[in-house]
């Protein structure tokens, strides 16, 4: 890149919009009991489906879903200091199955 380019991805205004972007993502996956480690498991598809699913442009880069996940973990933080506060709980959490399948344990 030239040293007049503007790397538009990366100036002030872009890294706000994605950390808008990133909060109400990370609203919609803590809602439904996704943790950071889960979140960035899922495969593109999935990940698209669930920021369509939050009313979000879904995310042209990984960049966005890594604060996500930085996000939720900090909110998880938060929750295990905070138990008995009312935000504290997912209040979707029965809807992580949609999102997050756990693995079928193999035949023995």
């Amino acid at each position: 890149m030239e040293p007049d380019e503007v790397d538009f991805a990366h100036t002030d205004a872009a890294d706000r919009k994605r950390r808008e972007k990133a909060t109400e993502l990370a609203r919609f996956a803590w809602d439904r009991a996704i943790s950071g480690a889960e979140l960035l498991e899922l495969p593109d598809d999935r990940l698209r489906k669930l920021a369509r699913a939050a009313g979000a442009n879904p995310p042209s880069t990984r960049e966005t879903w890594t604060v996500v996940a930085d996000l939720l973990d900090q909110k998880s933080a938060w929750a295990a200091a905070n138990p008995d506060h009312p935000q504290a709980s997912p209040a979707h959490a029965d809807e992580k199955i949609m999102w997050v399948k756990r693995p079928i344990p193999p035949w023995t």
